[in-house]
This record gives C-alpha cells, structure tokens and sequence, in this order.
C-alpha cells in the first residue's frame, strides 16, 4: 500500500501543459532504477515525514520540503550535465516552476483580501453578531458549518477555516467539546465547498487551469458537495452540548473600507473568471488585476484618512438599514495593502513550493508512467478515482490531484468530476489531509488534533460515499 501512495506522490509537478511538450523536447533519461532515483524517493519521504510530524518536533513543515526540492533538483542535473544534457533538466524545471508560480499568484492575492477584510474588523465583526444573537451551540455549528461551505467556495480552504476556526475558538472558549466538532464540521465543510467551484480549492484550480473541466461544468458537483457536508454534520449534530455561549454586547464597528473591500473582492473572483473564459489567460493574471484594485482602495484610504469622518456620518442610515456597524474613520486606522501581503501563511506556500517542486522532480526521473499504470491501467477508472479520494487522506489532496493531472489518464468528463470531488473532499478524512485541517490543527493546539479528528472518520466517510453516490445519480449524463 506505501508503494503506491509513493508512487502517486511522486508524479505531483508536471506541469500541465507545458509538461508534455517539454518531456518530449527533453528525451528525459530514465533514471527509476539508478541511485539517483532512490536517493531521490529517500529524500522525499523523509521530508514529507518531518512535514507531518510538524507538531511533534516544532519544525515548520516548509524547511525539509523546500530542501528535499533543491537537493533532488541537483542530483537531477548533475546526472544531465555528466551526460551532456544540461539544457533539459533546466527546461524541465522552469516549466514545473511556471505551474507552482501561477497557483501561488493565485492564492496570494486571495489570502491578502481576506487578511485586509480581517485587519478592518470584518470577521471581528462577525463573530461578536454572532453571540450577539444569542444562539445555542447547536446553531453556532450549523451557522459555522454553512458559512465554511460557501466561503470555501469563493476562497481557499485554509483561509476559511483558519478565519472560521478564531471565530469558534472566541464563541466556545468555555466549551471545549463545541469547539472541537465545530472545527472537523468546517474542515469537512470547507472542503466540500471548495470541491465544486473552480477556484475554491487548490485541488479544482489545478483542474480549472489545467482545462480538463470547463468552467460551468463544476457546478454540477454541488449537490453531491452537499451531501458530502451534511451527512457527517446531521449525525454530529447529536454530540453537540444544547447549551449557548454567553452572550456580547453591540458588534465592535468596522474599519474604513471594509464593506468595499468585500466588493472588490467578489469583482476580483469575476476578473479571474473572465479572464480564463473570454480572454483565455490563466486566473492568476486575472487575481493580479484584482490585487490592483485592494491597492488603489488603500491609495484612496491612506490619502482621505482625515476626511472622511463627515462623509461616513452622512452616510450612517444606510449602513444601519442593513444592520451593519458604521465604519469607524480614525485617522489613525491608515491602511498598507502591503501589510496584507506580509502576513500572508508564508511556510504553507513555501511547503506547497516544496511538494510540487520535489515530486516534479521525481517525475521528470521516470516514475510517472509506472504510477499511471498502477491506477488507470490496471484498475477500473472509477475504482481508481476512489482510491485517489482515499489517498488524499493521507497525502494532502492538491499534491494528489497533481499528480492525477499530470498522468493526464484518458477517462469521461463524470471521471474526472468524480477524481475532482473524491480529491477534493477524502482529504477530510484525516486531519492532514488538506490544509485547512494542517492550518486548524496548528491553530487549535490540543483542542483539535489529529486524534480528535480520526475518532469521528467513520462519520466522515458515509459522507464520502454519499457525495460518490450523489454524483452518480444526478450526474450520469457525463459518463
């Protein structure tokens, strides 16, 4: 079984396209029997190791991963140049560099919207109405869970559920078991929420931008998203105390810029979008215009930040027709976009880099058609696609849809939604296998853990099969 978790780890970085035409160019050498090639596994997974025990030995996991990359890369080339071939492991290298370059403009701008609607009070905000509601810890999980599902499906997974995850730890700091099965529901429901929108989850932005489903097609997956979240919420809902948090005065005001910047955020989303389906530019390029916008809001705040208090006091009864705090317009409360950038989670890209770097590595040393035929050779496609879900569990579910992408196997349009959905949402199985449950386990020290997360795995997998099941049903018309 480690072999063949192996051998699809090692296929993760081709990148895409552009691996296909650069392999050919390349006439790679086969290295899966020289010593290069196993000093290259022994790398890999002893890095990948230090990256999951992360938690027992305090070492960030983007150390061992961003040198496994480096070394792997050497020896790849040093074994190019002694044979004269020094210009194709270049080639190769930088094209698997453009593949991780475009997921990580991607996910920068992203994260930098949502740590600037944080720094303006935005999820403060939110929180505080909240428990200003008074509902019971059994609302709070299924408001947490349901909020999880959408915004994962407009942001990344790990953004969500680390912004979902403080909300969770201010609402149930006297209550130890809410908060622990309010962050597996949002683990859960961040990655179902990402499974059926092209840019909600590195794993369908790897597919999107690889153009193997278009755009409208991911939408189908919705329902099946839904099933795969309320499943395992509907039986945890039992095990939820019926006691309520404490309740909180008035929601604390937001900052300057906050309502608009969740307006450009969304015309960023639609950017990206127009730019892969009109223009056929790669989303990155459409985020990046979007990240001109966040920068052209703080010019404005930085430059108006003593002006501004009349014009928001003029407008304060249409704040309250919706409920919303008045914005607060000190002078002091000046905003950096660059601030935004700066706090973005710097060592989960950098472990990202390293994991596609490192195991695109592997594959241009050969091991890509040998994993292609344990899966889509010697089983059924659809057999296949559930073992890839599993595996997910265990390896983080973008490196496995990697990895899939770059096999590239010859299957239905329902196969690869299904490959889509099951990558998406098996990671949820365990609490490594996404990030957003990395990110909560990281964020919640010994509330939840990766104990606490695989007691309720059961759970998680009836929904699993019931998302597969779903799909199958209403989906049919794509097989």
């Amino acid at each position: 079984m480690f072999s063949r978790i192996l051998l699809l780890i090692l296929l993760t970085c081709s990148p895409l396209t552009a691996w296909a035409e650069a392999e050919q160019a390349a006439q790679a050498l086969n290295l899966t029997k020289h010593w290069v090639g196993y000093l290259a596994i022994g790398i890999f997974a002893v890095a990948y190791l230090l990256a999951m025990t992360e938690e027992v030995t305090e070492l960030n996991k983007s150390k061992p991963m961003v040198l496994a990359a480096s070394l792997i890369w050497a020896f790849i080339a040093g074994i190019y140049v002694n044979n004269g071939m020094s210009e194709q492991a270049g080639h190769a290298f930088r094209a698997c560099l453009e593949g991780y370059a475009e997921l990580f403009l991607f996910i920068m701008v992203s994260m930098a919207y949502l740590n600037a609607m944080e720094d303006r009070g935005v999820f403060d905000n939110l929180r505080v109405w909240l428990l200003s509601k008074g509902f019971s810890y059994r609302k709070l999980f299924w408001i947490t869970g349901i909020m999880s599902f959408f915004m994962s499906s407009v942001c990344n997974n790990l953004t969500t559920a680390l912004l979902m995850g403080a909300v969770i730890a201010a609402m149930g700091k006297d209550n130890r078991k809410f908060v622990t099965l309010a962050c597996i529901n949002v683990v859960v429901a961040t990655n179902a929420g990402g499974s059926f929108s092209p840019f909600g989850d590195i794993t369908t932005l790897l597919v999107w931008q690889s153009g193997v489903v278009p755009f409208k097609d991911f939408y189908s997956l919705f329902i099946p998203a839904i099933v795969n979240f309320a499943l395992p919420a509907i039986i945890m809902h039992f095990w939820i105390p019926k006691q309520q948090p404490a309740a909180v005065g008035k929601a604390p005001k937001m900052k300057r810029g906050a309502m608009t910047m969740i307006v450009l955020f969304l015309l960023t989303i639609i950017t990206a979008v127009c730019f892969e389906n009109m223009l056929k530019l790669p989303p990155a390029a459409g985020m990046l215009a979007g990240l001109t916008y966040l920068k052209f809001l703080g010019f404005y705040l930085q430059k108006t930040a003593d002006k501004d208090n009349g014009k928001i006091s003029d407008f304060a009864h249409v704040y309250k027709l919706f409920n919303v705090a008045v914005p607060d317009a000190r002078p002091s409360q000046k905003f950096d976009v660059f601030k935004s950038v700066a706090t973005l989670e710097w060592d989960t890209l950098l472990f990202f880099y390293g994991v596609m770097i490192s195991v695109g590595g592997l594959s241009f040393i050969g091991y890509l058609t040998m994993a292609s035929d344990v899966l889509y050779v010697g089983m059924d496609p659809t057999i296949a696609n559930i073992v890839v879900g599993i595996l997910s569990a265990f390896i983080d579910n973008g490196t496995i849809m990697f990895a899939v992408l770059t096999m590239h196997p010859d299957i239905s349009q329902g196969q690869w939604l299904l490959v889509t959905l099951t990558a998406g949402v098996g990671g949820s199985l365990l609490a490594i296998g996404s990030a957003a449950g990395v990110g909560l386990m990281g964020q919640m020290k010994g509330v939840y853990s990766f104990s606490a997360h695989l007691k309720w795995m059961p759970v998680i997998l009836i929904g699993f099969f019931g998302s597969i099941a779903t799909h199958f049903l209403i989906n049919g018309s794509y097989f």
